[in-house]
């Protein structure tokens, strides 16, 4: 009787877990790779919006949106090209040993990467045209009062940076934005401006490119961040190999990892690459890109969302611009109703850590005082700190300002959205809307301590060369390309 019981429970097991298994979607486990449209409903520190005041309007309207989907960059599009090479080897190899081959899947020694004989790379894809297309029309959509006026570059403010696919971006949101209001062509488009300061001193939305010493500390902590995500990619290296009797070593299954990441958000592609690993170590693999964007781009270093200090600035100053024009009364069409910037990842995980994102109570407190949180726990312990939602294709932050009657005190509010959705702002007591005094004091001005300067440039080893030599660096690293390769 007891052995039958035992037979029940292990058969119920199986079938759970098996169930869990075919609930499992890949697609939502793609740290910063994941498509906008898998990640933007996740409810995961989402919260019920709050009531918005009917005799409250919105004044003006702050994006800081990173690009939409983009191809692999041409450094990545090497790395999938010498895959191909090394998955046949590893099948000659298995077939030279007389190895049994009936474990191997049958599209691994024929693969061909997608992107063969691909020179360039890293644009956006028409995948992500659609993302911005279609988040600019909703935008519209939701505070059509905002975008009632004729189009003047000073009202609607639209900025990227000079990366071509965060530019490109910006276009397919305008397309979207500005749809039907002109007269160019069957869809009565117009034509809009899109403004981008030089990389080498756009320290709005390239800060991570200008700040020397963020740059000093990101490669030698890199070396360390490799050291922390080497335990699991040893465990499951030797899983795989076991699995399917190849001799993977573990910069094969960094590239597999990879390859399954591209072909999941950009070809829809989950039934290849993908099915290498179970669940449980995909959940691994994306808790290691979760633990590198956690320490070299979020709240792991201080330093990450401080250099972010100028954008942050100038959001605050175009809601007090806004303030300023509405209570001279100025006429419609005379003052900026919309900012609008297109960046990327190192841009909007930092400016989400300045916000105080994905936080609770008492991490909010120590990053105010410039305090290192704990790493994000290894599955399968949950956690708050995701890529997948933080910073995922297309993702955004929206900040609205809205004028409330002027009998009301306080009279200014602000609403933080995240990828369109209300999101728990703890320096709100846990709101998404909080007045506009409480942001400045409790969000903004704890931040302010530093200047971007003291920050980015000072302790350098020669204060008096080193800027100049910086610039030079910059200079060249934009010319010949090596930041496209590795930016997000």
């Amino acid at each position: 009787m007891a052995t039958k019981k035992t037979v029940w429970i292990t058969l119920l097991c199986i079938f759970v877990v098996s169930q869990a298994d075919q609930g499992f979607d890949v697609r939502h486990h793609l740290s910063t790779v994941t498509r906008y449209s898998v990640s933007k409903d996740v409810t995961q520190n989402l919260i019920q919006g709050s009531n918005v005041p009917s005799e409250c309007t919105p004044i003006h309207l702050n994006l800081v949106a990173r690009h939409g989907t983009r191809s692999p960059t041409k450094k990545r599009l090497r790395e999938l090209e010498n895959l191909a090479g090394r998955l046949k080897e590893l099948v000659r190899d298995a077939e030279a040993r007389k190895l049994p081959l009936d474990k191997i899947p049958g599209w691994l020694g024929q693969w061909k990467s997608p992107w063969e004989g691909k020179v360039k790379g890293g644009e956006l894809i028409r995948q992500g045209e659609d993302e911005l297309y279609q988040l600019g029309i909703r935008v519209r959509e939701r505070f059509p009062s905002l975008f009632e006026d004729d189009y003047h570059p000073d009202v609607y403010t639209i900025r990227a940076t000079q990366i071509p696919r965060a530019s490109a971006s910006a276009v397919a949101f305008g397309m979207g934005l500005f749809r039907e209001k002109g007269n160019l062509g069957p869809g009565r488009n117009r034509a809009f401006a899109v403004t981008s300061e030089n990389r080498a001193s756009d320290t709005k939305l390239r800060f991570f490119e200008c700040c020397q010493n963020y740059k000093s500390y990101r490669k030698a902590k890199e070396p360390a961040v490799d050291k922390l995500k080497e335990p699991v990619l040893n465990k499951i290296t030797a899983s795989v190999a076991k699995r399917y009797g190849l001799s993977f070593t573990k910069e094969d299954v960094s590239s597999l990892w990879f390859l399954c990441k591209q072909e999941a958000s950009l070809l829809n592609v989950t039934n290849q690459s993908c099915e290498l690993f179970s669940p449980s170590e995909v959940a691994l693999l994306e808790w290691t890109d979760d633990l590198e964007v956690f320490l070299l781009k979020g709240y792991g270093n201080s330093l990450n969302y401080k250099m972010g200090v100028p954008l942050l600035e100038d959001v605050l100053n175009s809601m007090e611009e806004a303030i300023k024009a509405r209570e001279e009364k100025l006429p419609p069409g005379s003052y900026e109703k919309a900012r609008l910037r297109f960046a990327h990842a190192e841009t909007i995980v930092p400016f989400s850590c300045l916000l105080g994102l994905f936080l609770h109570g008492s991490e909010f407190e120590k990053i105010q005082k410039e305090q290192p949180l704990e790493l994000p726990p290894q599955p399968p312990k949950t956690r708050d700190f995701r890529g997948s939602t933080m910073a995922p294709f297309g993702g955004n932050n929206i900040l609205v300002l809205y004028s409330c009657p002027a009998d009301s005190s306080p009279k200014y509010f602000v609403q933080v959205l995240h990828n369109e959705h209300p999101i728990a702002l703890p320096g709100c007591d846990g709101k998404d809307f909080c007045s506009l005094e409480d942001f400045k004091a409790k969000v903004v001005t704890p931040h302010l301590k530093h200047a971007f300067d003291n920050l980015c440039n000072a302790n350098r080893d020669d204060p008096k060369q080193k800027p100049a030599s910086s610039k030079l660096s910059i200079l060249f690293g934009w010319l010949f390309g090596s930041s496209q390769d590795t930016e997000l």
